[in-house]
């Protein structure tokens, strides 16, 4: 009986996973975007590291979190890498 039981429930995962990557690969092909949604304040922030000006001074501005401070400061590292052509 739990034999029968597991076996339907796998089936009904494997559908579910099939669903989900069907939808997955539509929304890709229609353009939709995954991920984290940028931050709202992301702009502004943007303009206060390229002044150089400090994390205090940033984050009293913005009133962001230092986590999302650190963030946008190590994508800006990134990026600047990616940049450079060796």
């Amino acid at each position: 009986m739990i034999q029968i039981l597991a076996a339907v429930a796998e089936a009904e995962r494997e559908r579910i996973l099939e669903r989900t990557n069907d939808g997955r690969i539509v929304a890709m092909e229609l353009g939709v975007k995954f991920g984290r949604k940028p931050h709202s304040k992301s702009a502004f922030f943007w303009q206060l590291i390229n002044q150089n000006q400090s994390e205090k001074i940033a984050l009293e501005r913005t009133r962001a979190s230092r986590a999302t401070y650190f963030r946008l400061k190590k994508l800006e590292t990134k990026q600047k890498t990616s940049e450079i052509e060796y």
